[in-house]
């Protein structure tokens, strides 16, 4: 059978279920923990969810019990799944020379797919919600969104020897995570009305099939198996010394303000990602209650609405950096997080809310030019040597640092 080298058809299956299921587990749990705390079915009518305004109602202050153990429920669950898959996200990118990049785009599709038939049998029979930590934990042995995208980017890095081919690649590949993200989003509400939580979870289930099996059987790997056939074989211990040693070369060998500089970068780079992910995820809880009360299809609107943010944030790089240093845009980028975040707030209303993605729109800048100024802290030699000790030739992130050094 012939196999291909075209990886944007994966993308595309895993961000639309990725973004499809994103808003609809948060509902899942809220409705779940407000049933048990009410003991009654969850209401929801074509205009908004069934919640209590009345802030002297005794039903007010239930909700408000709801509302807070939704999101301590959620926060613990995104934990128990994000420490493991960050461990191997890191191994498993980083030896993607060594190995192949297919692995790093089929262990997070059926980490995927397991959470999502958790997810089903969960709203189909009615299970408790402490299965999913079980769930979450195993899901993240395969990885995450990062190992995905990480997988993604490595594999067209490679496989492109053109690098103007290689640029245009990867901004097709941005493009369709926002387009698809904001699309999965959009239709999000209407599938959740239309056929229930459980046969939304089925079909996200069964695009994560459809892209493992892709993977497994028509997509091309980018190192050949007769090339690592005759690798000598590398135990665990050595592999993971290898995985590691680039790092601790880099600092080693660096400068005392050159490592300070690297060690604040990571710091602001690291910090920001958290606030972002972290900021936006309580949109859905704070959506689904007094004073907004929105339903399932305004929150879908509200999901299309925050990931467009990607686009305006790809096109703000791409102007601001044509004027202004990377400094710059980043500040740029903090303060219109910080204004968005204020004003949802103080968002009382409908049309305040969806307003509150105007002063967002350029949220996102900062963690792309951040990672471009990470890389200009590493001289090109450093660069080499960093990407040969770490194994990782041939992967994205060194093809980045070559083609924008300091």
């Amino acid at each position: 059978m012939r196999k291909v080298l075209c990886v944007e058809p994966v993308i595309f299956c895993y961000v639309f279920a990725f973004s499809l299921t994103t808003p609809l587990v948060q509902q899942f749990i809220y409705r779940r923990l407000w049933e048990q705390e009410y003991n009654s079915t969850f209401i929801s009518d074509s205009n908004a969810s069934h919640c209590e305004q009345n802030k002297s109602s005794p039903a007010y202050i239930k909700q408000k019990e709801v509302q807070e153990k939704a999101s301590v429920f959620i926060m613990q669950l995104d934990l128990t799944r994000a420490v493991p898959s960050l461990i191997v996200a890191f191994v498993v990118v980083a030896n993607g020379d060594r190995q192949g990049h297919k692995r790093s785009l089929v262990l997070p599709s059926m980490g995927a797919l397991i959470s999502s038939i958790s997810f089903t049998a969960i709203s189909y029979f009615s299970l408790s919600l402490s299965v999913l930590f079980a769930f979450a934990f195993i899901s993240g042995l395969f990885g995450s969104i990062a190992t995905f995208l990480g997988g993604g980017f490595a594999y067209i890095a490679e496989e492109c020897h053109d690098e103007k081919q290689k640029t245009t690649r990867i901004a097709v590949v941005d493009l369709i995570f926002g387009v698809v993200s904001g699309l999965a989003g959009l239709s999000s509400g209407y599938f959740l009305r239309g056929i229930g939580f459980a046969w939304t979870f089925v079909i996200a289930s069964l695009l994560h099939v459809i892209n493992i099996i892709y993977i497994v059987f028509f997509l091309e790997d980018t190192v050949g198996v007769s090339q690592f056939q005759h690798e000598a074989p590398v135990s665990w211990k050595d592999l993971l010394r290898e995985t590691f040693s680039g790092v601790y070369m880099l600092f080693q060998t660096a400068p005392y303000k050159k490592r300070i500089l690297i060690i604040v970068l990571l710091f602001t780079f690291m910090t920001y990602l958290f606030t972002v992910l972290g900021g936006t995820s309580l949109f859905t809880l704070y959506e689904l209650d007094e004073p907004l009360c929105w339903n399932e299809v305004y929150i879908g609107y509200g999901a299309a609405a925050s990931t467009s943010v990607s686009l305006t944030s790809f096109l703000g790089v791409y102007l601001f950096s044509k004027c202004l240093k990377d400094i710059y845009i980043v500040f740029i980028g903090m303060c219109s997080y910080i204004g968005g975040m204020i004003m949802a707030a103080f968002a009382k209303t409908t049309l305040l809310m969806f307003l509150v993605r105007v002063p967002s729109l350029f949220c996102f800048m900062p963690i792309p030019v951040l990672r471009s100024m990470l890389s200009k802290v590493v001289l090109p030699g450093e660069q080499a040597g960093f990407c040969a000790q770490a194994g990782m030739g041939r992967t994205w992130l060194c093809w980045y640092l070559k083609k924008y050094p300091a």
